[in-house]
């Protein structure tokens, strides 16, 4: 098996722990996301799987054996770097070649792997190109193929499609995934970007300041986040998290009081460690209204964007602010207005740890059904 585990492993730098005591296992052959905002530690967590960093604690175990000692060559990994990392005086025939020949591979078997590649990723017309002769995308290409003649257990890529403008990097996304289907190789795949990582991650591994937030797939991770952190990462614009204080079955948001429904009572009585609790909620679950409604909130409209088909509101509630994502708002800057969250749509944290709470088994339910 083809699986890679972490048992306690840690990072440091002198005094500066870069990964923090990290236990995880990434399946023989899936594709994981390793996610997150810049400086937490994932570049150093594939550097570490690549044998290119090496580990100040703990143990790293590849398939069967441990390799906390063991040699970048011996590991049986590709890695595609996000500069590239391509040789310049060469062609691109030669970029793709050069690592099998280093080996010793049969000259035949080179052929075979190198055709293959070039006709995959749609490199025939550049092979007698040099990397400073191709585009951005093109580039992109043959660090992939490279990658892919080595035929590696381990597939490692470090934001490979950063340096691409926006419409390359969706076909490059789809591209990749193809590839994955394709060889089965353990795939793991760092970017700070989570459009990439709902899109292509088998399960995401969510990093901050070195430690791992959530482990799960992308649906897990963005219907039921474990902590603040997770719910205002994943989502754009992100998940609208107001703090307030629970008294006697409401949340008080300075002036604003929200009614708790009966299936959120119990969690809240029973798991919230203070008074102070953090409630979440989606901007595209959040419901305008002029009128006073049942669960909701009065604001004053601050701010709209346009997204071409969509709206985004800003609310200002008084002690904190609020978007929408609706079709057609209607709405003015400086209009009175109510936000309405639907107790099936909230999510609810603790004010001290900024855990979540949990879910209702109610509210489970109508998430799987829907």
């Amino acid at each position: 098996m083809k699986d890679i585990k972490f048992y306690n492993v840690c990072k440091s730098y002198g005094t500066t722990n870069v990964i923090e005591n990290l236990n995880m296992t990434i399946k023989a052959g899936e594709r994981l996301v390793v996610l997150g905002p810049s400086g937490c530690g994932k570049t150093t967590l594939l550097r570490m799987i690549a044998g290119l960093e090496s580990i100040t604690s703990g143990d790293l175990i590849m398939g069967d054996r441990k390799v906390n000692h063991i040699a970048s060559g011996e590991r049986n990994v590709a890695m595609v770097f996000q500069n590239y990392a391509l040789y310049p005086h060469m062609t691109v025939k030669d970029n793709i070649q050069y690592g099998m020949k280093i080996h010793k591979i049969d000259s035949h078997e080179i052929e075979k792997r190198y055709k293959k590649a070039i006709e995959l990723l749609e490199l025939e017309d550049f092979v007698n190109r040099k990397p400073r002769e191709l585009s951005g995308g093109q580039r992109q290409r043959v660090a992939l193929a490279r990658a892919l003649v080595k035929r590696s257990d381990y597939f490692l890529l470090d934001e490979p499609l950063s340096n691409l403008d926006a419409q390359l990097r969706v076909a490059a996304r789809k591209g990749l995934v193809d590839i994955h289907n394709m060889f089965k190789q353990t795939f793991i795949y760092v970017t700070h970007d989570q459009t990439e990582a709902m899109t292509i991650g088998h399960r995401i591994a969510l990093f901050n300041k070195g430690k791992l937030q959530m482990l799960a797939t992308p649906n897990e991770i963005y219907n039921f986040p474990k902590n603040v952190f997770t719910a205002k990462f994943i989502g754009s614009p992100s998940m609208n998290i107001i703090e307030g204080n629970y008294e006697y079955g409401n949340i008080y948001f300075g002036e604003n009081k929200y009614v708790v429904h009966e299936i959120w009572n119990n969690l809240i009585s029973e798991k919230s460690s203070s008074d102070s609790i953090y409630l979440g909620i989606r901007p595209e679950d959040v419901k305008l209204s002029r009128a006073e409604e049942k669960y909701s909130l009065k604001g004053v409209v601050r701010y709209i964007e346009n997204y071409g088909n969509k709206e985004g509101v800003y609310i200002d509630l008084g002690v904190s602010e609020i978007i929408a994502i609706t079709e057609n708002s209607e709405y003015q800057y400086g209009s009175e207005i109510y936000v309405v969250l639907n107790p099936y749509k909230i999510h609810i944290f603790d004010g001290k740890t900024l855990l979540s709470l949990g879910c209702p088994d109610l509210v489970k339910e109508k998430i799987s059904v829907a």
